[in-house]
């Protein structure tokens, strides 16, 4: 038993209350632990498929490259993605799960204009363009992803180490204080229900 908790009724009482929210809190924990794992697992699957549509885009888009690169030749090539702006069409939203915020990728919708003249171009440079637009999209979507897989499992972590606490220190230090102090307490009722029944044999007599 805590040595700094007197045996009250008025401790015996705090130390219930106590008891009591610390295994409402594990509760809470742990359902929330399973709600994330969950959606963890759930993201990383989607990963796993984002990742094969990558790689297989990716094997298309080079050797639509290498088309265009035989087609138009590879200064020409070259000279063209030189002029290929940077993205800037991203927004970044969040949602919340279970407190953790999420990250959501959103996309501005594009005109898809080439920026390039079809004089001296070929379907081939367009292909390969159009192959490297998914590509990007589909890495867009994959870094969403694994950004929300990483705040998740971070908090998981966290989540896991305050449930044990509660588990393992917490819930176990006040049941026995509770018990302990029940022990007293009615220990001490005993011993005063038989000092008075002994004070009133004597007064009876």
């Amino acid at each position: 038993m805590n040595l700094g908790l007197v045996p009250t009724k008025g401790n015996l009482i705090l130390s219930k209350n106590t008891l009591k929210l610390s295994e409402q809190g594990y509760d809470l924990l742990d359902k929330k632990r399973t709600i994330l794992i969950n959606e963890m697992m759930g993201l990383i699957g989607r990963a796993e498929d984002i990742q094969t549509q990558i790689d297989q885009n990716f094997a298309d888009a080079y050797v639509a490259l290498q088309r265009a690169n035989i087609s138009e030749g590879i200064s020409r090539v070259k000279e063209i993605s030189a002029a290929v702006p940077l993205a800037d069409n991203l927004n970044i939203r969040f949602r919340s799960v279970m407190g953790v915020e999420i990250p959501e990728v959103a996309v501005k919708e594009e005109d898809n204009e080439l920026i390039y003249g079809f004089m001296g171009t070929s379907n081939m440079l367009d292909e390969a363009v159009e192959k490297f637009r998914k590509v990007r999209a589909l890495t867009e979507k994959l870094a969403e992803i694994e950004t929300s897989v990483y705040r998740l499992a971070m908090n998981i972590k966290k989540t896991q180490k305050r449930a044990n606490a509660l588990k393992n220190i917490i819930i176990p230090r006040y049941t026995d204080i509770v018990r302990n102090m029940t022990n007293v307490l009615e220990e001490k009722e005993r011993e005063e229900f038989s000092r008075l029944k002994v004070i009133k044999n004597q007064k009876n007599r």
